[in-house]
């Protein structure tokens, strides 16, 4: 039985147009890591890049980097990297910050945005099943603008929203389940309201087309330490739909978005286009590494990536089932494609325990408390044959268990 699925894992990894993408990544060999959905794998080309900017740029030139080096324009120049892989035109998204700072500038942003078509709009919906830093975010958005939360589950939000509903701001993906919700859908449901769509792309950005101009998405945030393989704690970015820009009021107007930032004036002037999403001085050490990360995108089509995606956890889900003693574990991830992001969850007894286990055995996910194994398939390195291998040791995991 496992020869047959180790036999079409290798088929499959033969005709995967995307292969030759793993050799661009330090990975273990032998190993499996399926755990790109909270830190993707290093490119290798990285370390030589960064210490380029540290020895040559910050060594040797120091100040004059900003200038010679482009590190004042890094927000904005890797924002227009960004932007194809989220569905954007240039000129609609800058990187600097954490996804947490993101999701509040944008939240607030939308509730001032709302604010210019009337003063009645007075309440807040929020993803219920969110992560939870977006929901203290929100909540205390809620708080500084005067508006009530309302908290309400994807499938709920269409009856949420209404007259009142200034912005709803909802997830992509589910961090714990893997459930890709219906970004078309909600984001037309909320306009109808006459509200504004705050979508974060955390568990999106760089496993799937999201689709963001052509949807009319208002604003969206997202991580680069996920799919997109920047680094730990690379920054975060934020869109702003071009149409928004000029209203975009951002709660943390700092000297980076002026439009005169070396003038020094007592007074704020915004500046123009997504730059208004900006603050401080960029951390360029972080955003450069992010920078140089992104080249292993070159030549990608997301579509491609979405298509391996589908086929690797389809394939490991078959493999789970093939493999693993009935009753062990039970997928919590949809089945149906429509409705999958890049990663399996599966319900297990003792899934701290038995992830410990795995990463033992080379197999590294990890877990979501109190029962949820989650695994995160990123096409751009997960090769079938990882998949297998990981359906195999975890079924091994589970007999030791069981017996």
């Amino acid at each position: 039985m496992s020869d047959d699925l180790r036999d079409r894992a290798a088929s499959l990894d033969a005709q995967d147009e995307l292969a030759a993408h793993r050799e661009l990544f330090a990975l273990d060999d032998g190993g499996v890591y399926l755990d790109g959905n909270s830190l993707g794998a290093l490119p290798r080309h990285v370390p030589d890049r960064v210490a380029d900017v540290v020895a040559r740029q910050w060594g040797e030139l120091r100040i004059r980097s900003w200038d010679e080096s482009g590190w004042w324009t890094a927000p904005e120049r890797i924002g227009d990297r960004i932007a194809p892989l989220v569905g954007a035109a240039p000129g609609q998204v800058v990187v600097g910050d954490s996804t947490s700072v993101n999701v509040f500038k944008a939240l607030v942003g939308a509730v001032r945005l709302a604010d210019l078509a009337g003063p009645d709009r007075d309440e807040i919906v929020v993803d219920a099943t969110t992560f939870p830093t977006d929901g203290y975010i929100a909540e205390s958005a809620a708080r500084l603008t005067g508006r009530r939360l309302v908290p309400a589950a994807p499938g709920e939000v269409a009856d949420a929203v209404g007259p009142r509903t200034a912005a709803v701001l909802l997830n992509h993906v589910d961090y714990r389940s893997g459930r890709l919700h219906d970004l078309p859908g909600l984001t037309a449901a909320v306009h109808a309201a006459g509200a504004l769509a705050v979508w974060d792309l955390c568990h999106s950005a760089g496993a799937l087309p999201v689709g963001l101009d052509a949807h009319g998405v208002d604003l969206a945030v997202g991580c680069t330490y996920k799919y997109l393989n920047g680094g730990p704690g690379a920054p975060a970015f934020l869109y702003v739909a071009e149409r928004h820009q000029a209203g975009f009021d951002s709660p943390l107007p700092g000297w980076n978005s002026h439009a005169d930032p070396f003038a020094m004036t007592p007074g704020y002037a915004a500046a123009d286009g997504a730059l208004r999403g900006r603050v401080g001085t960029p951390d360029i050490l972080s955003m450069l590494a992010l920078e140089a990360a992104l080249d292993v995108w070159d030549g990608v089509a997301i579509d491609a990536v979405r298509a391996k995606s589908l086929a690797l956890t389809d394939f490991f889900l078959e493999c789970v089932e093939r493999h693993v003693p009935g009753g062990r574990v039970t997928p919590v991830t949809p089945r149906p494609h429509a409705e999958r992001g890049s990663q399996v969850s599966l319900r297990c007894e003792d899934a701290p325990v038995v992830m410990k286990e795995l990463i033992a055995r080379g197999v590294v996910g990890d877990l979501r408390r109190p029962d949820i194994l989650r695994f995160g398939f990123t096409p751009l390195y997960v090769s079938f044959a990882d998949a297998e291998r990981a359906a195999r040791v975890l079924a091994d995991v589970l007999s030791v268990r069981t017996g």
